[in-house]
């Protein structure tokens, strides 16, 4: 299912020069106000080929921006993948072993498995934990529109609506189901927690259009929490659409094949075909099915695509 090279317009920039954090954890920064007020996080490189984060977060170190309240903390996540990137194998540096995205659980991360993924989020699980609301910035691989990602907690809901760009909600009744993302780390992923966390999707992972989309909700994000002002060329926003997501379909052969081509967002009929997957068959679960992040290159134990519905 090999697929026609993407579009680089971004590409990833030496960061040795942000290696020296401030809280004695390389690659985090941190910025207090010394006045009352939420800590925000904004979380770039979680997958190490997601650029346009580390566009954002530079962005923010690069221009000195302060918060007016609270503490703000910058970091850069995946960086031993990022490094690894191979412009002739794009997608490679996504990860070195495990998906750093799917291993926010204390079982993950108190147990006895290792690799650098593993090593990185327990180095950084502090920094999440200590944050009241995470921006969590990411990419796809198709040229597809931006969204957000969240758990289906109102406080969740609510920001996202408030904050309006991208227009396009991605709403997790009951997490991924294929792993504990970041987002739902501790506090975080309890109904009854507090403090916002979302991922946004900036769209495909090397274009310009992606950067420019992750640096301006990064902003938009600290300026609703009142850490920065509010931009002030800040368009109005669209008409919000939400989907929730019913099912996350893995790759359980190396025979997976989408029924037809999908980039994100076709719409299936209850019980159509979208994908077979050796003996398995992939059917549309209700009317309007509509699928979201179908895999480029289908690796087996990797996700496949998912599932949602219009809400």
């Amino acid at each position: 299912m090999s697929q026609n090279p993407p579009v680089f317009e971004v590409l990833p920039r030496d960061l040795s020069a942000y290696r020296q954090g401030n809280v004695g954890i390389d690659y985090v920064h941190r910025f207090e106000s010394g006045k009352p007020g939420p800590h925000v996080l904004i979380n770039a490189l979680t997958h190490g080929n997601e650029i346009c984060g580390m566009v954002a977060a530079t962005h923010l170190l690069d221009t000195g921006v302060r918060p007016l309240i609270g503490t703000l903390t910058i970091s850069f996540a995946n960086v031993a993948a990022y490094e690894s990137f191979d412009q002739s194998r794009p997608f490679e540096s996504r990860q070195l072993v495990h998906n750093l995205n799917r291993v926010w659980s204390a079982a993950e991360l108190d147990g006895t498995i290792d690799s650098p993924e593993l090593q990185r989020a327990r180095a950084l699980r502090p920094v999440v934990a200590a944050a009241d609301h995470i921006l969590d910035i990411h990419s796809t691989s198709q040229d597809v529109q931006p969204f957000w990602v969240y758990p289906a907690y109102p406080r969740n809901a609510e920001a996202a609506l408030a904050l309006g760009r991208p227009p396009v909600h991605l709403v997790m009744p009951s997490g991924l189901g294929s792993g504990t993302p970041l987002i739902q780390h501790g506090r975080h992923g309890q109904a009854d927690g507090t403090g916002v966390a979302l991922v946004v999707e900036c769209g495909q992972h090397f274009l310009q259009s992606a950067a420019d989309v992750a640096t301006a909700v990064a902003q938009d994000f600290l300026a609703h929490f009142g850490l920065i002002a509010p931009l002030a060329d800040r368009p109005a926003p669209e008409a919000q659409r939400r989907y929730e997501l019913l099912e996350t379909c893995m790759v359980r052969t190396a025979d997976f094949r989408f029924a037809r081509p999908v980039q994100g967002f076709e719409v299936f009929a209850n019980g159509e075909l979208i994908a077979t997957d050796g003996p398995h068959e992939i059917r549309a679960l209700c009317d309007d099915c509509t699928v979201m992040m179908p895999t480029r290159e289908p690796i087996v134990g990797r996700e496949a695509v998912y599932l949602t519905r219009p809400i």
